[in-house]
């Protein structure tokens, strides 16, 4: 059975993971999830400190349990940008042959979670203040409040981590032998 290691705590990266690892390989592996520092802020302020974060989790995961086949690195963060505050995440996968990376789809935040976060503010308290919730961002997170459930934070790191697999589905494309 294969391993993988996801660098967080939060259930819902690890059953992201978990689907879409098992949509790339079948049922026959198994996600644990491995608490590590992202080394970047509590909250990333941009796309390229969103990957770092995603990056070096990965990488603290393959320290901390090297007998894995992989190890995943999720990551979100959120960019001003002059269309608005965007959300999106990065996901990071590293194998024995090399690394994937993917980010995943971008969505506005309102103005009034915006002018938070940029108060100091983190995301997941933020929206969890807006909406009346609790601890959202291990739960619909963000894009499932905004969405009624629609669309959910599992799906969008869902979708990040399967298309950071796709060096793994074609390595002979992304891995050529030494």
């Amino acid at each position: 059975m294969m391993l993988a290691i996801v660098a967080s705590g939060n259930p819902i990266k690890q059953r992201s993971a978990l689907l879409a690892f098992q949509d790339v390989f079948g049922p026959d592996i198994e996600v644990k999830g491995l608490e590590v520092n992202s080394g970047v802020g509590a909250q990333p302020l941009s796309d390229n400190e969103t990957y770092r974060g995603a990056r070096n989790r990965a990488r603290q995961a393959r320290r901390a349990a090297p007998e894995a086949s992989f190890w995943v690195g999720i990551e979100g963060g959120i960019a001003d940008t002059e269309r608005g505050m965007e959300a999106f995440g990065w996901a990071v996968v590293l194998g024995a042959k090399g690394e994937g990376a993917s980010r995943s789809n971008t969505f506005l935040l309102p103005p009034a979670a915006a002018m938070a976060i940029r108060a100091g503010g983190e995301l997941g308290p933020v929206m969890d203040q807006l909406f009346g919730q609790h601890n959202s961002k291990q739960k619909a997170g963000a894009v499932g409040l905004l969405t009624d459930g629609i669309f959910s934070r599992q799906a969008l790191y869902q979708q990040a981590v399967l298309l950071a697999l796709i060096p793994f589905l074609k390595p002979e494309l992304y891995f050529p032998p030494n």
